[in-house]
């Protein structure tokens, strides 16, 4: 009974994963496929023909490297500074008693349920006033208050014993050596699941910077697409596979932090605090 239990739930994964996967599978072989195949009904697989023309159209036709530099820049710093701020407020917050520490706590669990679109329109006018808007500082400022860091950093930092700080005091370690020197380096699963999340969300950002960005040359690789590769109008006619291509390969680098972190991120989910 168990082993058809086990079955079931494994037959179960993978018709799931296929669900999820089939969209994914179906843009990248579109994306090497000319226009036509990409139209024709009904569809094929396998193309008559593959081609990388898809591509090299990106890259001619739209200043595409330029976005992704602006993303990469916005979504690396903004993820540099998430970290330091977040970890700092979040061992604060767990590993020392202060007044007020349950309502400031408090009030961060309650901004999760506030979305952004709450206050886009305060966000906007205060940006403005101080001259935010068309910068780099525009977009990656509003990102860096994240609460969601800081409640995950917060629970795991509450899981790490407290005889290592102790032992730590008893050594000479000053407050901010303990942070520095052990605490950090045991939250690597936390860090790790961390960068993951504001990386991804900062780079797939969208409503925020196609608000606060007007000029082309500073515009996020998700506004150029969508604003320009998205676009259709009476003079030219939908391309399907260079937007695919584009988006193809926009995946790349949210793709590639993933792989290089990913031993510490399953390790974040699958446990808090540490294996003895």
């Amino acid at each position: 009974m168990k082993k058809l239990r086990g079955s079931v739930k494994y037959i179960v994964t993978i018709l799931i994963c296929i669900v999820f996967l089939f969209p994914i599978a179906w843009a990248l072989v579109c994306s090497v496929k000319p226009e036509t195949d990409i139209t024709s009904y009904p569809p094929k697989w396998i193309p008559d023909i593959a081609t990388l023309s898809n591509y090299t159209q990106v890259l001619e036709r739209y200043p595409y490297l330029s976005w992704m530099k602006n993303s990469l820049i916005t979504a690396v710093t903004g993820t540099v500074l998430i970290l330091i701020l977040s970890s700092l407020a979040a061992y604060a917050l767990a590993r020392y008693r202060f007044r007020g520490r349950k309502i400031i706590y408090g009030t961060i669990v309650a901004m999760l349920l506030i979305p952004i679109q709450a206050y886009m329109i305060p966000l906007y006018l205060l940006c403005s006033k101080i001259g935010l808007l068309n910068t780099y500082a525009g977009i990656i400022l509003p990102s860096v208050a994240n609460v969601t860091s800081i409640f995950i950093l917060t629970s795991f930092f509450k899981g790490l014993p407290g005889e290592l700080e102790e032992a730590a005091r008893i050594d000479g370690c000053g407050e901010f050596r303990i942070f520095a020197q052990i605490m950090l380096p045991l939250s690597k699963p936390a860090l790790s699941t961390v960068t993951i999340l504001t990386f991804i969300a900062n780079w797939n950002s969208f409503l925020w910077p196609m608000i606060c960005i007007r000029q082309d040359e500073l515009k996020t690789l998700p506004v150029g697409i969508a604003q320009f590769m998205g676009s259709v109008n009476s003079n030219a006619q939908f391309q399907y596979g260079t937007s695919l291509a584009g988006c193809c390969m926009a995946v790349i680098p949210t793709l590639i932090v993933f792989l290089i972190l990913q031993k510490h991120f399953v390790e974040g989910i699958a446990s808090s605090g540490i294996k003895g």
